[in-house]
């Protein structure tokens, strides 16, 4: 048996908004090294993904920028900096890029990734995206909702679960090599959440395709949940009649619970949920109970203890 190693990170170790712009002004100041060497966002500028705007989503809201949304990330498998995903993920290869669907479902298929993208048709969705760190942005997602893939599956009625699984690849993912998480990455849901409306297989943000530090080419958005709930880099999908343990979890099972709704009045371990502070704003604002989502979700939680089942 292993030993367990501590992976908890502490409040020190997140970078604040403030280094992380000092840092990036100073990386950009460097001789040789411009602004687009840093992103890989460059690597996209031609590669649009058209969708129509679905106008059950939008947020009377100011969007977050495209260079934080893309500069200002967590993604571990790239390294735990919020800078360090987007100076990392240029390692990526996503294409040829294939997502296998397997487990209690009747047709089991791997899909490569541009049968994915025709699926079903593409739509442009405004979500909040709120971070367990207490950071939030709004984000104009591109995608289809999950239902439109599990459809196509058939899941079985032992399927209760799905559970996403990320690439493993410390050579193109250089995070991989260190132990601070279980790797693969997983994360699950539970079925009725997997086929809600909300919950979108995602393919691009602000109408072009994923930049590699926001997951590309194929991750789940699921906006009434912390970020860490949505899988990026996904390669297979599996529906089980058992309760997944999430990467997360197995780091840090007093932390971090499978449900993971946004709630204000559940704190982290380590610090309070109450107040969140929006990208590019100064003063903190109270959070909402399901990220604002309530009116939609809430009825999925209807009887459940969210203080236990947090």
């Amino acid at each position: 048996m292993r030993d367990k190693i501590d992976t908890r990170i502490l409040p020190s170790e997140i970078t604040s908004r403030e280094h992380y712009t000092d840092r990036r002004r100073f990386m950009q100041m460097a001789a040789g090294v411009s602004a687009a060497g840093l992103l890989p966002e460059s690597l996209w500028a031609a590669d649009k993904l058209p969708a129509t705007a679905n106008q059950a989503y939008l947020l009377d809201e100011e969007k977050t920028p495209y260079k934080d949304v893309t500069g200002y990330n967590n993604f571990y498998e790239f390294g735990t900096s919020k800078d360090d995903p987007a100076r990392h993920a240029h390692t990526l290869k996503t294409r040829p890029w294939t997502v296998t669907v397997e487990g209690e479902v009747h047709k089991p298929k791997t899909f490569a990734i541009e049968e994915l993208l025709k699926l079903a048709a593409m739509e442009e969705r405004v979500y909040r995206l709120r971070c367990v760190e207490a950071w939030s942005m709004v984000i104009p997602w591109l995608g289809y909702p999950l239902s439109e893939l599990i459809k196509q599956v058939e899941p079985t009625g032992n399927a209760k679960f799905v559970e996403f699984i990320t690439l493993q690849d410390p050579m193109q993912m250089p995070g991989q090599r260190s132990a601070v998480l279980e790797w693969p990455y997983n994360e699950g849901l539970r079925m009725d959440e997997a086929m809600h409306p909300l919950t979108l297989l995602t393919f691009g943000l602000y109408g072009e395709m994923l930049p590699n530090q926001n997951g590309a080419p194929i991750r789940i958005v699921i906006p009434w949940k912390y970020g860490f709930k949505s899988a990026k880099s996904i390669v297979k999908i599996r529906f089980t009649e058992h309760q997944p343990v999430s990467a997360w979890m197995k780091a840090g099972p007093s932390e971090y619970g499978f449900y993971s709704n946004v709630n204000p009045e559940v704190d982290h371990r380590r610090w309070s949920q109450a107040k969140e502070r929006r990208i590019g704003d100064f003063f903190k604002r109270p959070t909402l109970p399901f990220n604002g989502y309530a009116d939609q979700v809430a009825g999925l939680y209807s009887g459940m203890d969210l203080q236990k089942y947090f």
